[in-house]
């Protein structure tokens, strides 16, 4: 099956948001071994936010495509300095674990590096997510020993992670 990339347009949202929701929260969530369906509740995104990710110009939205069908999105942003972050990549549940995730985020370093001359890529994942964490380690990043509060205004016991990779 061929994958094509494209960035997102503002035509994408709804399939965005429902791609982002069915693989990090509920049920459908937790087909896929990478979810947070069982730390967190309640929606992932809202639709404005997917809307305003969609047209910030410090922000690209990858989306990965299969026989014309959404199967994966990742979000790049410009933190300038020559960094980027990555951050809300998500496989449709039902085609985790065959190679996709690894495919979109080698095509959005390249995109990071192409689009804002990054040279470094950083994200964040919450502390209790080790499988997720060791996926990335085996990525090439690594941790940086930073710890940051939990992004949402969530009493939750988490913290987020910071790892990153030097861009070729």
């Amino acid at each position: 099956m061929t994958t094509t990339y494209r960035i997102a347009t503002p035509a994408d949202a709804p399939a965005v948001r429902a791609l982002i929701e069915s693989g990090y929260r509920g049920d459908s969530a937790r087909r896929g071994w990478s979810n947070e369906a069982d730390l967190l509740e309640g929606d992932r995104t809202t639709p404005a936010e997917v809307a305003a990710m969609l047209a910030a110009p410090e922000k690209r939205v990858l989306l990965a495509e299969q026989d014309g069908a959404l199967v994966g999105t990742v979000a790049v942003t410009d933190l300038g300095s020559a960094r980027a972050y990555m951050g809300l990549l998500c496989i449709d549940p039902d085609r985790q674990a065959g190679g996709l995730g690894r495919a979109l985020v080698r095509e959005v370093e390249v995109l990071a590096a192409r689009e804002f001359g990054a040279r470094t890529m950083e994200l964040i994942v919450v502390d209790v997510r080790e499988e997720l964490i060791a996926w990335y380690e085996r990525r090439g990043y690594t941790r940086t020993g930073e710890l940051r509060p939990f992004p949402l205004p969530m009493d939750v016991p988490y913290q987020m992670v910071v790892l990153e990779r030097a861009l070729a």
